[in-house]
């Protein structure tokens, strides 16, 4: 089943959490960190969140963050692109 649509909102505090399938690793090594360190970096930059704290771990990661308004570019899709681009560069 389906998660239920977040319901988002300037000036909430949001939790999005990211898992590798099956529960395998999302980084290989320090340079894979980096890289999805630089991508989370250019995420918030482009789509306007501001990340009060995150967790890397080796195979899922914790995001807590706002979103501020920035036109039609949801948390959902920031999100999705972020780990979209993050796999296909895998």
């Amino acid at each position: 089943m389906a998660r239920p649509l977040r319901i988002e909102f300037p000036g909430a505090l949001y939790h999005v959490m990211s898992r590798g399938n099956e529960r395998r690793a999302i980084v290989r090594d320090d340079a894979d960190r980096l890289k999805r360190l630089d991508w989370l970096r250019r995420t918030v930059e482009t789509y306007g969140w501001r990340l009060h704290a995150f967790v890397l771990m080796n195979n899922h990661e914790h995001l807590f963050g706002t979103r501020v308004e920035q036109g039609n570019a949801t948390l959902q899709k920031s999100a999705h692109k972020l780990n979209r681009k993050l796999t296909t560069d895998y």
